[in-house]
């Protein structure tokens, strides 16, 4: 069931299904995400089954602003603070020590959780009226509101198609990042950053004010986190990452026999007979529709998405990282 998320009686209602232990889905400004009370593990449970993930698989706690956070981690180190200061409410999750007895089927058992502020004015709104609910919801538990390791939703519809009439969705509009968030991992002395999005490791590193490392640098093992497993964001149409020229070469060389691929390149195609969607030159404009644009692919029907690999430049990195999971699969 889909329901304006501006309207104050679809909020409400939310809400009241939110404090009943229920799911319900909500818009962002990265994806869609699939939401539970984060401190009922039995809520958080629904999320599990309904999306057939693993339950040692972390999810992503979202909370209506900063202060909310000592609710769910034990501690919050200064460069938390500063991360947060820069970019909250934002696409950026930090992974930070967790409370003793606090949402623990959220963060899939580990000592550490991951909590982010959206910035969407109807997750603000679904957010700050849980938090003023008696009892209060502290936060939603919010991974991806599709099916395990599928393409993540950019819009209502998207989500009713993975779950039918019977999830209540606010409807937002479609989203304007279009990719889930970065996650930088605040447990260890220094920063980790641990999944790109479309804040730059540069701009990430400045707010910080020290450098980031990257997964497998430190010690200590990584955590587990939402969204790097090897294979993820996957498309039913099988995947593959070519670079322009072999792109175009391979299309010329198939001719009509292309009719069952896909094509997603910025560099021009001559075959007619393939289903073709140029991909932006711009990074965030690509990272906006690039879900959408599988999932169209999808119902389509096409056996092959044929996608041409992103510039390898630090603002396509969040692209990058989505596609190379999506080939993976």
């Amino acid at each position: 069931m889909i329901l304006d998320g501006q309207a104050p009686a679809a909020i409400d209602q939310a809400v009241q299904a939110l404090a009943a232990g229920g799911l319900v889905a909500f818009p962002t400004e990265t994806v869609y995400g699939l939401g539970a009370d984060a401190g009922s593990d039995a809520a958080v449970a629904g999320i599990f089954a309904a999306k057939g993930r693993p339950s040692d698989h972390p999810l992503i706690v979202h909370v209506a602003d900063a202060a909310a956070v000592t609710h769910f981690a034990a501690a919050v180190p200064p460069v938390a603070q500063r991360l947060m200061a820069a970019f909250w409410p934002g696409p950026l999750t930090l992974i930070l020590p967790r409370r003793p007895g606090v949402a623990s089927a959220s963060a899939g058992g580990q000592d550490s959780i991951g909590l982010r502020c959206p910035a969407h004015p109807v997750a603000h709104a679904l957010l700050t009226a849980c938090a003023r609910h008696q009892p209060p919801v502290a936060g939603l538990a919010g991974p991806s509101a599709n099916r395990f390791g599928r393409v993540s939703p950019t819009t209502a519809a998207h989500v009713a198609q993975e779950f039918g009439d019977t999830l209540l969705v606010l409807d937002g509009g479609a989203c304007q990042v279009g990719i889930e968030s970065a996650i930088v991992d605040c447990t260890r002395g220094m920063p980790v950053l641990l999944r790109p999005g479309v804040l730059t490791r540069e701009r990430i590193e400045q707010a910080a004010g020290e450098p980031l490392r990257l997964p497998g640098e430190m010690a200590a093992p990584d955590p587990r986190a939402s969204g790097t497993l090897e294979a993820h964001y996957a498309p039913n149409a099988k995947v593959r990452l070519m670079d322009g020229r072999s792109l175009r070469t391979a299309l010329d060389v198939l001719g009509n026999d292309a009719a069952t691929i896909a094509v997603y390149a910025r560099t021009p195609v001559r075959n007619r007979a393939c289903r073709l969607r140029r991909m932006p030159d711009d990074a965030a404009e690509t990272a906006r529709q690039l879900f959408a644009v599988l999932r169209e692919f999808d119902e389509a029907g096409v056996r092959l998405i044929w996608v041409e690999a992103p510039p390898d430049d630090p603002e396509w990195d969040g692209v990058r990282d989505r596609l190379r999971r999506a080939a993976a699969a």
